[in-house]
């Protein structure tokens, strides 16, 4: 992603801490004195066979992203790409139970999502969690 980004004009603001210059997986944007907000996304195809396991293991990836910067998850959107005609529906809903058992032992609340129809599956988050700056 880094050579993609290059001699790209990226957008700047006093409160970005940090942000696409480095190509990080996570951006922290400072809110206040005492609050910043850790934006990420992540997504990725099957890395395990068990749709259930799957959902855990992607939910798990996308968490560790705003834990790597030391701060708390607190919010997260699916994002689903899904072969609506080549896959049955209960594999998605299994991962997706996966995915929402990992985001409640995490504390994390879902609270939306994108889907698309994709010859290949694919499953994660964005995640928004917060730190102090």
């Amino acid at each position: 992603m880094a050579k993609a980004l290059s001699g790209l004009p990226l957008m700047s603001d006093p409160n970005l801490m940090v942000g696409m210059e480095r190509a990080e997986d996570a951006g922290v944007y400072k809110l206040t004195k005492d609050l910043a907000i850790i934006q990420t996304v992540d997504f990725f195809t099957p890395i395990v066979d068990d749709p259930y396991d799957f959902g855990q293991v992607a939910v798990a990836n996308a968490l560790s992203d705003v834990y790597a910067k030391g701060g708390r998850p607190l919010t997260a959107m699916n994002i689903v790409c899904f072969p609506i005609n080549q896959m049955d529906i209960s594999i998605l809903n299994t991962i997706l139970k996966g995915g929402i058992d990992k985001m409640r032992e995490a504390d994390v609340l879902l609270i939306a999502g994108h889907s698309v129809d994709d010859p290949e599956l694919k499953y994660g988050l964005s995640v928004t969690g917060i730190i102090h700056p």
